[in-house]
């Protein structure tokens, strides 16, 4: 066996202004789920508490995707392509949950005047 030199390790001094758009973006973070803990224990169920919720976690969502994942310095057409399915998804949970309601009150009034 033959002895292998191992190159050495360069150690690259921390970026400051990287480290600080980290911990900015933690912070974002923590408002935004402060904010949301507010509302959880402030506002009645219902389904503007539903969209309140969706629309912050999807604010969430972006700052992780952006700081984290390195989205944010990737093409636009990626963004996009990620972007948009999960936009409609929401909206169709949110198209159901309204629906869903609808036809839940329907059936309860049918319900009421049988019985």
């Amino acid at each position: 066996m033959a002895h292998e030199e191992i190159a050495p390790v360069q150690v690259i001094p921390a970026d400051k202004a990287t480290i600080w758009k980290i911990w900015k973006t933690a912070l974002y973070l923590a408002g935004i789920t402060a904010v949301e803990f507010a509302f959880a224990f402030t506002m009645e169920r219902g389904t503007l508490l539903t969209v309140i919720f969706v629309v912050l976690t999807l604010v969430k969502a972006f700052f992780i995707v952006a700081e984290f994942m390195h989205l944010r310095h990737e093409a636009k057409a990626l963004i996009w392509s990620i972007l948009l399915p999960i936009i409609f998804l929401c909206w169709l949970i949110l198209a159901m949950k309204i629906e869903g309601n609808a036809i839940f009150d329907a059936l309860v009034s049918i319900w009421q005047r049988w019985f």
